[in-house]
């Protein structure tokens, strides 16, 4: 999507996550910074890797097999130290993004991993996601783009004058666009 943003203005970026209808088509390995009653939580809600200081020491030491970082709010201290690790690859968890846990555990693990993606505009105000898999059905896509398009749509910043949505561009890996009338 290009959008009609100043990037320069930092009350004009645009970001979130939307938890798409028929997910993403792949498995999500996630990562849960908790401590204490939280990580029974977590592993039972179906997280890959649950732990505290420990996990921390093995990001430090250079493992990063997981897709989905989340941490609670009580964590956030510990995990800012990964900031120079995680934060270049996208995977240190934000407020904004709804990667910092504040309630309920096992909702948000489960929402992440039944297909919750996150979005970000660049530098160029572009967001880019992916929002299914060639093998779904039309109706599956036709879902998930809807539900992503009005995600963003309910995310224009207020100082935006014009058109905020510009175009629409969907393609698949290695294949050209293909524009989509808005």
């Amino acid at each position: 999507m290009a959008l009609g943003i100043d990037t320069e203005q930092s009350d004009q970026l645009v970001r979130g996550s939307v938890p798409l209808p028929h997910g993403i088509g792949k498995a999500v390995r996630l990562a849960v910074f908790c401590q204490g009653e939280n990580v029974a939580k977590a592993k039972e809600a179906g997280a890959d890797h649950v732990g505290s200081d420990e996990l921390i020491k093995k990001i430090q030491g250079g493992w990063l097999d997981f897709d989905v970082a989340l941490a609670t709010q009580d964590m956030m201290g510990q995990v800012s130290r990964l900031g120079k690790t995680l934060g270049p690859r996208g995977l240190m968890p934000t407020p904004k993004a709804g990667t910092v846990i504040t309630s309920d555990i096992s909702a948000a693990v489960k929402e992440f991993k039944a297909g919750k993606v996150e979005y970000r505009a660049d530098k160029g105000g572009n967001i880019h996601a992916g929002v299914g898999k060639l093998s779904f059905d039309d109706n599956k896509l036709f879902d998930n783009i809807t539900a992503f398009v009005d995600q963003v749509r309910a995310a224009k910043p207020t100082g935006v004058k014009g058109n905020y949505v510009k175009s629409i561009t969907l393609s698949a890996t290695m294949s050209p666009g293909i524009a989509v009338s808005v």
